[in-house]
């Protein structure tokens, strides 16, 4: 009898292991706001199509609607076998340490934190750079001599933004007046349309022209008051142009979608490698969009000075001041 319950035992094992072995598969925990935020988690999931289309592989997603719900999130896609697991955002930095301990067979990443394990990939972005492109074509299209910013969550990554965005915009006019708000202190700052629709109307009446979101979710709210009250906005993450045509002067793209769609194809041709990966202008992680919906609105002028301001960005002539590193803003 024994002996019949142990060859069962061992039958169920195996067909469990072949089992989880064929459902195997990429998978994915966007952040708070969910994957159709038009900002930051969709950047991520184009990067998913992407990879699905190109291979046929179906990727496993779970989107979170509290920071809580990580953890748990994680630990089942990694406890299925599932990998690599990528984690979008700096607030599942705490729950993705806890996990990649307790599976180290398992590849992971993380989008814009650094966690320090050995099966984890770590993708943070020179924000600055792309934020001082921003800045200076805010300065160039602004009329009043006064700009905007709206950030989200008053963390170090939406600061480095600001500070780029400033240097930039100080570089094309250093009379310009940039005015400044960030929405909270929890990551629902990401996810606050409303909010950020009452911060950009307020330094709409104070003058500003041009207003840039930092702030995810949140952003759409921003560039929906810019277009109501007939000034320019300008998007982040995604190509965020055709919300608005003619009304969004340029979007300042964070190429999360290359780093989701690198780490799936990384791990499927079995050459996924864990350790730090930093992406600027140089490395295309951030750029900026020029498009049908805002041609009218780029001058060759501005074009110009662009281009300059990334290749000089680029091969290292001209410095971005970053916070993180340098301490800070000087502007």
């Amino acid at each position: 009898m024994s002996g019949s319950i142990s060859k069962w035992l061992l039958a169920a094992i195996t067909f469990g292991l072949l089992t989880a072995s064929v459902h195997a598969r990429p998978a994915i925990v966007y952040s708070v706001g969910g994957k159709y935020d038009g900002s930051f988690n969709e950047s991520a999931f184009t990067g998913v199509k992407r990879f699905q289309e190109e291979t046929g592989v179906s990727v496993k997603e779970f989107e979170l609607e509290r920071d809580a719900q990580s953890l748990q999130a994680l630990r089942s896609f990694a406890g299925r076998g599932d990998e690599p697991v990528v984690a979008i955002g700096f607030n599942q930095a705490n729950a993705l340490a806890q996990v990649a301990p307790e599976f180290p067979d398992t590849n992971f990443a993380i989008i814009d934190m650094v966690v320090d394990q050995p099966n984890v990939r770590s993708y943070v972005f020179k924000e600055h750079e792309g934020a001082y492109i921003a800045g200076l074509l805010a300065a160039m299209a602004s009329k009043s001599g006064t700009i905007g910013f709206v950030g989200g969550m008053d963390i170090p990554i939406i600061q480095r933004f600001l500070c780029g965005y400033k240097q930039g915009a100080r570089a094309a006019n250093p009379d310009i007046e940039v005015l400044s708000n960030m929405t909270g202190t929890t990551p629902m700052a990401f996810a606050d349309p409303v909010r950020g629709a009452e911060l950009a109307a307020a330094q709409i009446g104070r003058g500003a022209d041009v207003i840039i979101q930092a702030a995810g979710g949140t952003g759409i709210g921003v560039l929906q008051a810019a277009a109501d009250k007939g000034i320019l906005g300008i998007g982040t993450d995604s190509n965020q142009n055709g919300l608005h045509p003619g009304q969004v002067l340029t979007s300042i793209r964070k190429r999360v979608d290359t780093a989701v769609y690198d780490s799936f194809t990384a791990a499927e041709a079995g050459t996924f490698e864990p350790g730090l990966k930093v992406l600027g202008l140089a490395e295309g992680g951030m750029d900026w969009v020029l498009d049908a919906n805002n041609a009218d609105l780029i001058t060759g002028l501005m074009k110009t000075a662009a281009e300059t301001a990334v290749a000089g960005i680029s091969d290292g002539t001209v410095t971005v001041h970053d916070v993180v590193m340098d301490g800070a803003c000087p502007f």
